[in-house]
């Protein structure tokens, strides 16, 4: 029996749908035992029952696992304002375009001889990249199809533990408990991207797979206010999917949401987190926003929608233009 691999694209009745398919591949998994998609979740750090199905088994969305790149100038199907997650590391800049991490959601690449994986979730608009090994003790990602907090959690193919995305740790399995290393990324227009990186390498539509690369399994999501899936914070401060800049230092956290970063006139936002200064710097033109510490090395923050970076992080603190002007 095949399963769908990608979300309905109806407006308004897409939430509905898909719970209705969520709760039919959830019957059949079960009848095919394959409950919450063969992982073993009796040991997760976090509640299992807030742990979803998100409609694709296992691998449904698959990774790319050898990814081929092209030159900046031979990315053809690259529009201006297309958005692309772009990583430079170790002397070499990559760019990941969004409409083919929508999907796949994870590319198992290289970086020298450095592993990283480069994952990002629909649901909650996060690019997040990790080291994970060098040296034959490489670890490699697949998406699971299980979501916790409306967040993609990966599993590691070695162990099958299970890794949430934006906890940047394992929840389950033999490796429960330990965390990934971040690597500062970048979120912006491919525009954007291309000017400040222009020998830039680009994942290529030639992934392997037979995807329309064009069109988006969630046309219109990032505009409504609605949630496919349960998460177990939510603020209305902002619209849910007001895109952020969240930082965490030693373990406190702050976003920085784009709309208050728009009302600074030099696009700078000069501060103390964690007794540590920091700079935020926001473009307007490519709708990104970077953090950098006291030595001018960018840090590894996450571009996020609200909604997803209050649910993991209820106590964040919050940046408010007002404040930082004095009125």
């Amino acid at each position: 029996m095949k399963l769908p691999t990608k979300l309905p694209k109806m407006p308004m009745r897409r939430v509905r749908l898909l719970v209705l398919l969520s709760l039919l591949v959830a019957v059949i998994a079960y009848a095919l035992g394959l409950e919450n998609n063969g992982f073993d979740l009796s040991d997760s750090l976090v509640p299992a029952d807030q742990i979803h199905l998100g409609g694709p088994p296992r691998d449904g969305i698959p990774a790319i696992d050898n990814p081929r790149f092209i030159a900046a100038d031979k990315a053809a199907f690259l529009q201006p304002g297309d958005r692309v997650l772009g990583i430079t590391y170790g002397g070499q800049s990559k760019a990941y375009p969004v409409k083919i991490l929508n999907w796949h959601e994870v590319v198992n690449d290289r970086f020298g001889d450095q592993a990283v994986a480069v994952t990002y979730c629909p649901l909650c608009g996060t690019g997040v990249a990790f080291a994970t090994g060098s040296g034959g003790q490489e670890r490699h990602f697949g998406v699971s199809g299980l979501l916790y907090n409306s967040d993609v959690l990966l599993y590691d193919r070695k162990t099958e533990s299970l890794w949430s995305q934006l906890m940047a740790q394992a929840i389950s399995g033999p490796l429960k408990g330990e965390r990934l290393q971040m690597v500062a990324m970048e979120h912006m227009t491919w525009q954007g991207w291309s000017a400040r990186y222009p020998d830039t390498l680009v994942l290529s539509t030639d992934t392997g797979f037979d995807r329309d690369y064009e069109q988006s399994p969630y046309a219109g999501y990032a505009d409504e206010a609605d949630l496919y899936f349960p998460v177990n914070a939510r603020s209305r401060r902002y619209h849910p999917k007001e895109r952020v800049l969240g930082v965490e230092l030693n373990g406190q956290f702050k976003a920085y949401p784009y709309v208050e970063l728009a009302q600074m006139s030099s696009g700078e936002v000069a501060e103390q987190l964690a007794g540590q200064k920091i700079t935020v710097h926001f473009d307007a033109e490519s709708q990104s926003a970077r953090a950098f510490d006291e030595s001018g090395r960018l840090l590894p923050a996450v571009s996020s929608f609200w909604f997803a970076w209050y649910a993991f992080h209820p106590e964040t603190a919050v940046f408010h233009a007002k404040t930082q002007s004095g009125q």
